[in-house]
């Protein structure tokens, strides 16, 4: 069985909670996950799946935070070609950018080659009992669209 790439940063816990969740979806489709921490993740690893999950929560007024920078930094260079992205994150709708480090990390995937499958996930700050479901459907979704490509 193929394996899921995924790596996140979280601060409060709320993007690591949502990284569970989405880990759950995606083995209840048959897939197992390889999680990793992005301070603790070399970029290039990357290089070793074909199917990879990101996630981060933004910080400020909607930027990557310093924990996800590094990583971003050393994927900068690296080539996604043929190699099947979806991203996730928490942020807060308060500012005018909600989840804005999403929409960055989508654009450096796309730049390197990489291919988004599926819809980002946003989710208000810690997720609620609705929340709970969408990150389990997106990652049954992000599973789903793995098979279909």
């Amino acid at each position: 069985m193929e394996k899921i790439l995924m790596i996140y940063c979280s601060m409060t816990g709320n993007t690591e909670t949502i990284a569970g969740l989405v880990e759950e979806g995606i083995t209840e489709s048959g897939f197992d996950v390889v999680r990793k921490d992005a301070l603790e993740v070399d970029a290039h690893e990357i290089n070793n799946y074909e199917t990879v999950i990101l996630g981060s929560y933004t910080w400020g007024d909607g930027e990557i935070p310093d924990e996800f920078l590094d990583f971003c930094d050393e994927i900068r260079g690296l080539d996604f070609t043929g190699k099947k992205f979806a991203v996730f994150g928490s942020g807060d709708t308060s500012y005018d950018d909600f989840c804005g480090a999403v929409d960055i990390i989508e654009k450096m995937i796309e730049e390197n080659g990489g291919i988004i499958v599926l819809e980002s996930l946003k989710v208000e700050q810690y997720p609620d009992e609705n929340d709970e479901e969408r990150c389990k459907k997106f990652g049954k979704r992000f599973a789903e669209s793995v098979n279909s490509i």
